[in-house]
């Protein structure tokens, strides 16, 4: 009986769950992005102050419900050192979010390097 409940319960309210990698350099805006979205999608999300938002040191993760899915987004760290360990997600990923700061002209080709990275499987 219980293997009958639990199994009702998870068809009624389990949710499906997709993660998305938000990637690209250092101060290109992925925290921002992923609190703006999150301030967007949950009604009851304040959201952090923009201007207290600093550089991300591993890994931010932020969840929003849409519909019946569930959207897991982690926020990688963009600096040089941890995009040695970008691929190291992707295999339990279902989607990137590549951001680019299009105001920062100097950087965009170094945007392009970390974008071409060889991923290891």
């Amino acid at each position: 009986m219980y293997t009958l409940l639990s199994g009702l319960y998870k068809y009624m309210f389990q949710r499906d769950e997709y993660c998305i990698l938000i990637l690209g350099l250092d101060n290109a805006g992925k925290t921002t992005f992923l609190e703006q979205t999150k301030t967007r999608f949950n009604k009851n999300y304040k959201g952090m102050s923009l201007s207290k938002i600093t550089t991300t040191v591993g890994l931010n993760i932020g969840t929003i419900d849409v519909g019946k899915a569930r959207l897991m987004f982690w926020d990688l760290g963009g600096q040089e050192e941890l995009q040695a360990l970008w691929d190291k997600y992707y295999a339990e990923s279902h989607g990137v979010i590549y951001v680019i700061d299009s105001t920062d002209e100097e950087r965009l080709s170094e945007s392009k390097r970390a974008f071409d990275l060889p991923v290891n499987p």
